[in-house]
């Protein structure tokens, strides 16, 4: 991991790596009046890594209104009760997503996958349960600093979401699309619906935005709406 343990990829946004390399990413947005907005929880062991995070921007878990999940999977979910139980702030996470969340189970893989037929078949790859305060739906305008637009985005789970920062025009992707040397699709064994995700993914080429921040891998900055449009032709993935 680099050592700076929070990136500012536009004003008031962070992104807080959580594994080495920029593997797990949760994200950071802090209004005018200083209260922060979590974006995804990370890994179990991430909310050590979030709380020094908070401290290096000048703030703390104190400070933590709302924790929002973009998908109820466990390197995403794993640290959210521990970092609910810290802040006190409600969870919010889209309503196809909810129930996985509450239950701390992992939504079913694509059973047209061996590896995803194994994977619903192992016992555990859960996470700790959280109870769900608000319930998202697409197009719904979080009053987070300026505005936060919920893009709903299924297949890699049924409630998977990405967020649009409207005031400092950043997507925030979740997994619908990672850059992990390069762009890339989830492994498709990870998602419930692997076709769908790369169906949904063309919503991400069809809003604008300057900043492109993704859960896996690194931001883009240089033209990101551009970058995601060649990769989804790349893929043979029409956007228009």
């Amino acid at each position: 991991m680099g050592k700076n343990p929070a990136i500012e990829v536009a004003p008031g946004i962070y992104r807080i790596p959580t594994l080495p390399w920029d593997l797990v990413n949760s994200f950071a947005i802090r209004a005018d009046d200083g209260q922060i907005t979590l974006i995804d929880a990370g890994l179990k062991s991430a909310p050590k890594r979030i709380a020094a995070a908070l401290g290096a921007i000048g703030s703390s878990p104190s400070e933590v209104t709302r924790l929002v999940l973009t998908h109820a999977h466990p390197d995403h979910a794993g640290g959210l009760a521990k970092l609910a139980k810290a802040t006190g702030a409600d969870v919010a996470a889209h309503k196809d997503d909810a129930q996985a969340v509450r239950s701390g189970r992992t939504p079913p893989r694509d059973t047209r996958t061996l590896t995803g037929r194994l994977f619903n078949r192992m016992p555990g790859g859960g996470f700790p349960s959280t109870d769900v305060a608000v319930e998202l739906s697409d197009g719904e305008i979080l009053d987070i600093a300026g505005g936060l637009e919920v893009v709903h985005t299924p297949g890699h789970s049924p409630g998977h979401m990405a967020l649009l920062h409207r005031l400092t025009e950043t997507l925030i992707t979740g997994d619908s699309i990672f850059n992990v040397r390069g762009l890339r699709w989830s492994p498709r064994a990870l998602c419930t619906d692997f076709a769908m995700t790369k169906t949904t993914a063309t919503r991400l080429a069809e809003r604008d935005y300057k900043i492109a921040a993704f859960t896996h891998g690194p931001h883009i900055a240089d033209s990101p709406r551009e970058a995601i449009r060649q990769f989804l032709a790349k893929n043979s993935i029409t956007t228009d």
